[in-house]
């Protein structure tokens, strides 16, 4: 049988804080063919790093994810995005602060935007969080590619102080609810 005809790919773009988390964390889910670190939803076009760290840019540290919808579903990816950051702090995932570290979707279609905005009213009605969900629901926008020194980082870093303290602990969270939806052999 061929493996190609079975693959049903499908895009997911999320911003949850610094985008070395949340790319470790999607990294690891089987169904997920891959994950690239970059800028969107900000209003100049190829920002680099410097000129997001000012916060001017609009822009949020955000990863587009490559899924085969056949293996893991998207209200699957929003399960994972919302149990492995804070999307109840605005402009701040931790010691990250500014509007580039915010908690937001970009919807690539109108059932993506959908499942979001359902997901966040189930969440909200189970008061799943202390605070209110300030996680915005946008439609896509242009994706930039972060730089080269971005991509892979958690997975080359390991034994950063950031990637222990910071990165981490997203991942043990990862490891310890959601162990079945990971590839094998993943940490």
């Amino acid at each position: 049988m061929d493996k190609q005809k079975n693959t049903q790919l499908d895009t997911a773009i999320f911003a949850g804080g610094c985008f070395w988390c949340t790319e470790a964390v999607f990294q690891r889910l089987d169904g997920v063919e891959a994950v690239v670190s970059g800028y969107t939803g900000g209003n100049i076009k190829n920002p680099a790093y410097r000129e997001i760290c000012t916060g001017r840019t609009g822009h949020a540290e955000g990863v587009k994810i490559t899924f085969d919808s056949s293996k893991i579903s998207y209200a699957e990816l929003l399960e994972v995005f919302f149990a492995t950051h804070d999307p109840t702090t605005l402009n701040r995932q931790g010691n990250d602060v500014g509007t580039q570290y915010r908690s937001e979707i970009f919807y690539t279609s109108s059932e993506q935007k959908q499942l979001a905005e359902d997901f966040i009213k189930l969440l909200e009605k189970e008061n799943i969080f202390d605070s209110p969900i300030v996680t915005a629901v946008s439609e896509e926008k242009p994706f930039y590619l972060a730089e080269e020194e971005h991509h892979n980082y958690y997975n080359d870093h390991r034994q950063q102080p950031y990637c222990q303290i910071i990165i981490d602990p997203k991942i043990k969270k990862l490891n310890n609810y959601f162990s079945k939806k990971l590839k094998n052999g993943t940490i």
